[in-house]
């Protein structure tokens, strides 16, 4: 069991600085799809608002899927970074299709309650043990891709969350050794029908949570040597450009290596698992009166230095992408002063 004597305090205090962020121009793996390619490959996403190394052109025995790339560890990740120190070809942004960073893990293991002002925006104490609920790979997309409002639920949330990848197999991991399971960082939107999570099926949270596109991803695995801090990055989520959560990843009630200690518990960790660190204030459901998404609303989620992902509200029968292609990074910086978060 996690004590609290055993919790990294955080003392650094947020620095003052404009949004949008520069994402890190290290390690930024990312899964795509171009018309001249066969299948998704994996790539380097260049930058903010840049375009895309193809990994697999400059080493064709690569894999190209995230989880084949994560079961194979130090192998893979030396050739990335011979490919960061050669001038290589980068294809267009307008010429790729963003998929999410991980596609089809072992498992999305998610944690409740995870910030100390979400608590108090609920007015609930802050658990003394991790909150573990789960959704299903199937509920994955891409950074840019709709979400589908379904029929079932009036009442779908947003809820913008730090997402850990997971790049070693591990059970029982101490927290001390917690860090070197980890692969990196990236954006996660954990989409919520709170009518079904909140009120009916016995209140069980796994079916609100879990619908078909209810789990954005991306734009990138950012990995861990590129982050300065995980435990200190400005988070936020805006809503056809209103802020609507703005907090920080230090208002974590358990950090990652406590969240992996604690998991690892009872289930064994694989390469390319993830998992959603929980919410800051902000959402939906705890607003006077309550705000729910409708269709034509535009989603930004939008981590300090792993960037932003923009998903529109449909309705089903609607596929495709919320953003042209290309065209988010441009977006994104057309944001006036009052809606940055």
């Amino acid at each position: 069991m996690l004590g609290s004597s055993g919790r990294r305090l955080l003392t650094t205090v947020l620095q003052a600085q404009r949004w949008p962020f520069q994402p890190s121009r290290d390690m930024r793996l990312v899964q795509f799809q171009a018309p001249h390619l066969a299948g998704p490959h994996l790539g380097l996403e260049s930058g903010n608002g840049g375009g895309v190394i193809d990994l697999n052109a400059f080493e064709p025995t690569l894999p190209k899927t995230m989880v084949e790339f994560l079961e194979q560890g130090e192998a893979t990740l030396s050739v990335v970074r011979r490919a960061l120190a050669t001038q290589l070809p980068v294809l267009p942004r307008s010429e790729v299709t963003f998929l999410a960073p991980v596609t089809r893990p072992d498992k999305v293991v998610c944690v409740g309650m995870n910030y100390a002002d979400h608590c108090r925006e609920q007015n609930v104490p802050v658990p003394k043990e991790p909150i573990i609920f789960s959704k299903f790979a199937s509920a994955i997309v891409g950074p840019y891709d709709n979400i589908i409002l379904p029929p079932e639920s009036q009442e779908v949330d947003w809820e913008v969350e730090l997402a850990v990848v997971i790049g070693k197999r591990g059970k029982y991991i101490k927290a001390t050794d917690a860090m070197a399971h980890v692969a990196g960082f990236t954006v996660a939107h954990d989409v919520s029908a709170r009518d079904w999570q909140m009120g009916r099926n016995g209140k069980q949270w796994l079916l609100g949570k879990t619908f078909d596109t209810f789990c954005p991803l991306g734009p990138a695995l950012v990995t861990k040597d590129s982050v300065a801090d995980p435990h200190n990055l400005k988070i936020c989520c805006r809503v056809n450009g209103e802020v609507m959560q703005s907090s920080n990843t230090n208002q974590m009630v358990f950090k990652t290596e406590e969240l992996i200690t604690w998991v690892s518990q009872f289930v064994t960790l694989y390469p390319g698992d993830i998992i959603l660190t929980g919410t800051p204030p902000g959402v939906g459901v705890f607003r006077k009166p309550p705000v729910f998404l409708k269709k034509g609303d535009e989603v930004q989620c939008e981590i300090e230095e792993l960037g932003v992902i923009i998903n529109k509200d449909v309705f089903p029968g609607v596929r495709g992408h919320s953003h042209p292609v290309g065209k988010e990074s441009r977006y994104i910086h057309m944001i006036t002063p009052e809606k940055q978060c």
